[in-house]
């Protein structure tokens, strides 16, 4: 039996991505994107709905979303879901998200630019993140 996993949003980031690095060195960086949806009801009222969509990007990719998206960022992304199990407190918890293949950024480059020189003030991380990130969630 043949499956699909694929998802593709457009939307905002939520807030700054947060990117990391896994004990060997490889990227990771974590959004949230919000995808707006409007119509209206049988009555004729403009109804809105937001969804809060988590995305993970690794490598490379990763890195560039860091330094060119920030809170607001217009992106466009491809790639699969995946739903993590973690445990908080003794509870077992689940947190769903979109893996990223592809990101595509949306914003100007008047946009980018101021991005990217709010990246160059960021702080870049000390040391390589320790532990298993399939346990965190982003």
């Amino acid at each position: 039996m043949a499956s699909l996993n694929r998802a593709m949003i457009m939307g905002n980031l939520g807030k700054d991505p947060e990117l990391k690095y896994t004990q060997s060195g490889v990227a990771v960086c974590g959004f949230s994107v919000a995808v707006h949806e409007a119509w209206r009801d049988k009555e004729g009222a403009k109804q809105e709905s937001v969804e809060w969509v988590n995305v993970t990007v690794w490598n490379k990719q990763a890195e560039n979303c860091a330094k060119y998206l920030k809170k607001g960022s217009s992106v466009y992304l491809e790639g699969s879901i995946k739903t993590d199990c973690y445990e908080k407190n003794g509870e077992k918890r689940y947190s769903t998200k979109i893996v990223a293949r592809d990101v595509k950024f949306l914003n100007s480059k008047a946009e980018h630019s101021q991005g990217q020189a709010n990246a160059r003030q960021a702080r870049k991380p000390d040391s390589v993140e320790t532990g298993n990130l399939e346990d965190i969630p982003f």
